[in-house]
């Protein structure tokens, strides 16, 4: 029998990952790699962590104030730190203000089709073009009319009819153009007749039927994409006006960890530093290369406190013990913690600080050790702060149905790396059906097409195979859920990314 364990989609619906995430890692019970606490108190604090939800709103909102400096709202941070780039490097960048139309959009009336533009009813006599023949060619009898870019007839006399290329202007007085293939000369008369009905302005785009000039096409706050470059080109801008992309310097801490090789005495591969810096970009901040530190306190005191960066990322180094040096570190230079510890699963000790109290930021977010613990902490923490120092709204939620029981922990979220799969069940039944009252993705009736997902088997906070296959995580509530019930999804940046980016702007 083939081994389920070698799928890392292959979750046995008899079971179900350990409801206890920290346990089974191959690290003493009640602690991660780097000896994190995994109980439900604040290690440098009296009160309990943060719900998995109140960290990553309060994310959002340090993201938003950060970027102007001050509590407001986000309309208001966008304005600051604006800054002018060209078309060709303004790619994923936040507009700063809105896109305005500069011109009529299209800005004259023209033919949308290759044929004839004719006015008044038919047949129409054929005319040439001045100083066509001389564009076809020396010796050339061939009328090529009225192209794209080049001088329009003034006027198109009643009864009269040009050959028009797409995209060029259309003369004064013409009423429609007529496609080549519904159109025929003939020779004896040289007379123009239509084979079908020709309406009053068909195949001509109007000035204007895009937009004018003035109209707002963009609010403050969209996201450049390759459209949105076209259509500023195609409304008269050569510059954009955005929000710079948030600067990240990473740090990874512990002397455990090795660039390269195999893992040996005691020595593990870092494989932090290789994922955090491109997951970043994915969410389109502008980060350093990695700063390796090793545990040394006075080394991350100096690298904090001289970045210049809008967000410094550490690794490893937010429990309390022996060369745990992130608290003490953010204590000694005056930081205030925003977010110490979070009830989620795994990551529950990550961190959020703002590195003076005074400013609106800079920041620090302190991920665990343990590659999927930091995964966690990236979308609780990371992604939102980095969203709202981008000016950017937060990303509407959304919600699918789950196959498979998946257990939770008793008080903390859990989340569960996750693949998207559509139509029924591996048993032949529909996602939709499950559930009390026919509860599913899209309520009942969806049918057997309907989105769900399928949890991942390897989710230990250690592992990083399960994250690898998936292309979400489902937030599972504490108790966790019963199949075909709906949860949130956290998409991973690089979900729908297009060759384009650097990765996906999420």
């Amino acid at each position: 029998m083939a081994d389920p364990m070698a799928d890392p989609t292959a979750v046995p619906r008899s079971s179900d990952p350990d409801p206890d995430p920290d346990r089974g890692s191959g690290v003493a019970p009640g602690q991660d790699r780097h000896g994190h606490e995994h109980g439900h108190r604040r290690r440098h604090g009296h009160g309990p962590a943060a719900s998995w939800p109140e960290a990553r709103a309060l994310a959002a909102r340090s993201g938003r104030s950060g970027r102007s400096g001050q509590s407001g709202s986000a309309a208001r941070a966008i304005g600051i730190r604006a800054g002018r780039l060209p078309l060709g490097q303004a790619l994923g960048h936040v507009l700063a203000e809105p896109l305005v139309a500069l011109t009529d959009l299209p800005p004259f009336d023209t033919s949308a089709m290759d044929g004839w533009v004719v006015s008044g009813p038919g047949p129409w006599n054929v005319r040439a073009v001045a100083g066509a023949e001389a564009r076809a060619g020396a010796g050339s009898n061939r009328d090529l009319g009225i192209l794209a870019g080049r001088s329009t007839p003034a006027t198109l006399p009643d009864g009269d009819a040009v050959r028009i290329a797409t995209g060029a202007r259309i003369p004064a007085d013409a009423n429609a153009v007529i496609r080549s293939e519904h159109a025929r000369v003939d020779r004896a008369t040289g007379l123009l007749h239509a084979e079908h009905q020709v309406l009053p302005g068909q195949d001509i785009r109007p000035r204007g039927q895009e937009c004018r000039a003035g109209d707002r096409l963009m609010p403050a706050g969209a996201l450049v994409t390759p459209a949105v470059l076209g259509l500023a080109a195609a409304a008269g801008y050569d510059t954009l006006v955005v929000v710079p992309r948030p600067r990240v310097d990473v740090l990874v801490l512990g002397d455990e960890l090795l660039t390269g090789g195999l893992p040996h005495d005691g020595l593990i591969r870092d494989a932090l530093g290789p994922m955090i810096g491109p997951w970043l970009r994915a969410l389109g901040a502008e980060v350093s290369a990695p700063q390796r530190l090793g545990d040394d306190a006075a080394a991350l005191r100096h690298a904090v406190t001289t970045s210049d960066a809008d967000l410094v990322i550490t690794t490893g180094g937010t429990a309390a013990g022996p060369v745990d040096h992130v608290h003490p570190v953010l204590a000694e230079i005056g930081a205030e913690l925003l977010v110490d510890g979070v009830a989620v699963r795994p990551g529950h000790p990550m961190l959020l600080a703002r590195l003076k109290k005074d400013e609106g930021g800079p920041y620090l977010v302190g991920l665990p050790g343990n590659p999927l613990a930091a995964v966690s902490g990236l979308l609780t923490l990371a992604e939102p702060l980095l969203r709202g120092l981008a000016g950017r709204e937060p990303e509407a939620p959304y919600r699918a149905a789950v196959r498979d029981d998946v257990h939770g922990h008793p008080h903390d979220t859990r989340l569960v790396p996750v693949v998207h799969r559509a139509g029924s069940t591996a048993d032949g039944r529909s996602i939709s059906g499950y559930g009390s009252g026919g509860e599913g993705i899209g309520g009942a009736g969806t049918g057997s097409g309907a989105e769900y997902v399928v949890p991942l088997r390897y989710n230990g906070p250690a592992m990083l195979r399960g994250i690898a296959a998936a292309d979400g995580l489902a937030v599972v509530p504490p108790g966790g859920v019963r199949s075909g019930t709906e949860v949130e999804i956290l998409d991973l940046p690089w979900a729908s990314a297009m060759p384009w980016t650097e990765g996906c702007f999420t």
